[in-house]
């Protein structure tokens, strides 16, 4: 947690504690951080400092005691929350999930300390934002990704957009697999989420056809970067070392390009809702099974999956028994009229 080292004792105890007890990945941890450092910039520069205008990078909270933070009140935190909508234009999304860090940071005060009895933001409404269906490439998008990615000849990279695309794991999942997650015979994964949470789910032939075609060129990898303990399943060209999330990103974007679809908004987490609604509209995949499939804790947010597709709703209008009903020709008027 070095990389903390410019924040309060306080804060640094929770992003530890979110880490290492709660089991949050360190992208989540860095969202924590993210988030946190600005808010509490913020509480100082105005409730100790008393500035009106201030640039966040100029503040410095590593000396910030326990009590300006606990002193924190739910009219600081809707200040804050207006400060970051007209000063740094954020979006409702951006400002829920700040409102989800400071929740996480004072019920962690309130219920692992001594510091503090009632948390500042237990009333602490969240903003409101307009339901938006998942993006995702359709299957024609999902064909030529696939076919521009086989063209590269890079085994690896078209095995990783083959299991983000047919599985719908997220990309920290992807870089999560070690060599022995994997079952060939049996046809199984195991994953690890969210919370460090395990589950298991099964891949079809394309996954292990590209898996299989992958395989030598790892080996080969490994012995040449001298390697061999690695258990990653992909790894860097360069250091042969497990790949990182943003390198998955990079890797993709190049990949997009090629396939005509950059400038698109795709991402990995795309291809995650892709793969979902492709099983969903295409294989009739039951939303609980999709929902063990994607490992997500709650149906509620699988059924966004359960969107009818714009072809869906066409076949649906034209299936009327009175979509080809043609109107009356007009009576023809006499030509004295």
């Amino acid at each position: 947690m070095e990389k903390h080292n410019d924040c309060p004792l306080l804060l640094r105890d929770f992003l530890v504690y979110m880490e290492t007890i709660r089991g949050r990945s360190s992208r989540t941890v860095d969202g924590y951080y993210i988030d946190l450092h600005l808010f509490l910039r913020y509480i100082k520069a105005t409730k100790q400092l008393g500035l009106q205008e201030f640039t966040p990078d100029e503040i410095t909270i590593s000396d910030m005691d326990p009590e300006l933070i606990c002193s924190v009140t739910l009219s600081d935190i809707y200040g804050y929350l207006n400060y970051v909508l007209t000063s740094r234009k954020n979006s409702a999304a951006t400002r829920a999930r700040k409102v989800s860090s400071i929740r996480s940071f004072y019920k962690y005060i309130t219920t692992k300390t001594d510091l503090l009895e009632i948390s500042p933001a237990k009333e602490l409404d969240v903003p409101a934002i307009r339901a938006s269906l998942p993006k995702f490439l359709s299957l024609e998008e999902s064909l030529e990704l696939l076919t521009a990615t086989a063209a590269s000849a890079n085994a690896r990279d078209y095995c990783m957009v083959t299991f983000l695309i047919n599985c719908g794991m997220r990309v920290s999942e992807l870089v999560g697999i070690n060599i022995n997650d994997l079952r060939k015979q049996e046809k199984t994964l195991r994953l690890l989420g969210k919370g460090n949470k395990e589950r298991i789910i099964y891949v079809n032939d394309a996954c292990i056809q590209a898996l299989e075609s992958y395989e030598p060129i790892r080996q080969k990898l490994l012995t040449e970067k001298k390697k061999s303990g690695e258990l990653a399943l992909f790894l860097s060209e360069r250091s042969g070392q497990r790949l990182t999330a943003r390198r998955v990103e990079q890797i993709l974007e190049k990949h997009l390009a090629a396939a005509g679809l950059a400038g698109r908004g795709y991402s990995p987490h795309k291809l995650r809702h892709t793969a979902a609604t492709l099983m969903y509209q295409n294989g009739g995949v039951d939303v609980r099974v999709l929902k063990e499939i994607l490992g997500h804790e709650n149906l509620s947010t699988t059924e966004i999956y359960t969107h009818v597709s714009n072809t869906q709703m066409e076949k649906a209008a034209q299936s009327s028994p009175l979509a080809h009903i043609k109107p009356p020709q007009p009576a023809q008027k006499d030509a004295k009229d």
